[in-house]
């Protein structure tokens, strides 16, 4: 027998009525009978972490700084084992350098609070020896003599024959692409 409309007014009010009942039910029961749902996946921050202040400090951290035969005192604030950087990488880093009388000239925390990525071989000549101490992960507080530093001529705000004095973060440590080589492009 064929299913038929009916064109009654008061069965189609009913017929959806029904149909909007057993729907909700379906629905209900469907969602209610489930299992519950999976916990969100963890966090993950990336490598460039957004940071307001420097990360902890070893608790064995030596206090005395040491002095290498450059001129250049530094002590390791926390040491790693991870990768080191050679002159020829690219480093990311968190970074605050102040003068002697603790005036910070510049910082990565307090300015953006987004970590800085630079070429080992583009910075000052204590900044390059200083971070070859320490591995990714590790912080280094470093005091750089003028010779090591801007020297006589100075540097925007940095004032001619200025000690200056970093705290650096080490967070990544990258090759770096050497650009007088040419790419080389692999048709695909």
């Amino acid at each position: 027998m064929p299913i038929s409309i009916s064109r009654n007014p008061l069965r189609m009010k009913y017929l959806l009525t029904m149909n909007r009942y057993w729907t909700v039910f379906l629905l209900v029961v469907t969602i209610g009978c489930g299992s519950p749902p999976p916990p969100p996946p963890p966090v993950v921050l990336p490598k460039d972490t957004i940071r307001v202040e420097p990360g902890p400090i070893d608790a064995d951290a030596p206090e005395e700084f040491t002095t290498a035969e450059s001129g250049l005192k530094y002590r390791i604030r926390r040491k790693s084992d991870g990768k080191k950087p050679t002159p020829a990488d690219l480093v990311r880093v968190h970074y605050r350098g102040q003068f002697d009388d603790g005036t910070i000239f510049d910082s990565s925390y307090g300015r953006t609070g987004s970590a800085a990525m630079l070429p080992l071989n583009a910075v000052v000549k204590g900044w390059a020896e200083g971070l070859q101490l320490i591995g990714e992960g590790g912080m280094i507080e470093l005091e750089i003599p003028p010779e090591l530093g801007y020297g006589a001529a100075g540097f925007s705000s940095i004032p001619p024959n200025s000690t200056l004095h970093f705290l650096v973060e080490l967070l990544e440590v990258k090759p770096s692409v050497d650009v007088q080589q040419p790419l080389e492009v692999k048709p695909q």
